[in-house]
């Protein structure tokens, strides 16, 4: 089977399979919101919770991917590898950096791309949803879904992903501090309260 080169991006679905979270307050958002950080720190549920909450479209990058690939993340590093799949990725998130202004959820390397950041910094803004290693593996370690874990020591891995990846999602413009205590709602609502402090983003109507 040939390798798919390019991607069609289809046209993104209004608070696709977000939870049912009603708008507290009037407020337009001028940029699209980039979730970054690690597998496991919430970027996806908590993303599509706070599409809901400001009214605006959610979309997750390696959704997408796997929509126009009709194959899994998982899969697509199985038999493409990642470098291919990482430039995929870079399409892809330029496409929907491109469209309607919402909240972009990202897979956990994509921020690591110098060109992803730069992306992410002229069209949009990047939220950090940093989340401590104890939780993200308490998150991660029955699901057998991420490619980078199938290895002979899978915390170690994480361990190993996280003290790398921590220094550059730190680079992002804003971060919000995940707690094993916060529901979704609640953290979704973090993210919002720092949003707010930047009406270049989130600006409120009068």
């Amino acid at each position: 089977m040939n390798k798919i080169t390019s991607f069609s991006i289809k046209t993104p679905c209004f608070g696709r399979g977000a939870p049912k979270v009603t708008a507290t307050t009037q407020s337009k958002l001028k940029k699209t919101v980039v979730l970054v950080g690690m597998m496991g720190a919430g970027k996806t549920a908590v993303g599509k919770a706070l599409a809901a909450s400001l009214g605006v479209p959610f979309l997750d990058s390696d959704a997408e991917i796997e929509s126009a690939a009709a194959m899994s993340i998982a899969e697509i590093f199985a038999r493409d590898g990642e470098a291919f799949f990482r430039a995929r990725e870079t399409q892809v998130i330029d496409r929907l950096l491109d469209g309607e202004s919402g909240i972009l959820s990202t897979g956990g390397g994509a921020f690591l791309s110098e060109q992803n950041r730069k992306l992410i910094s002229d069209k949009g803004v990047s939220v950090w949803l940093k989340a401590d290693l104890p939780l993200l593996w308490n998150r991660v370690k029955y699901k057998n879904t991420r490619p980078l874990l199938r290895t002979d020591n899978p915390y170690e891995t994480l361990q190993n992903l996280y003290e790398t990846r921590a220094p550059i999602y730190a680079m992002a413009d804003i971060s919000v501090q995940a707690r094993p205590e916060y529901s979704i709602e609640t953290m979704a609502s973090k993210v919002r309260d720092a949003l707010a402090s930047r009406p270049d983003v989130l600006e409120a109507k009068p």
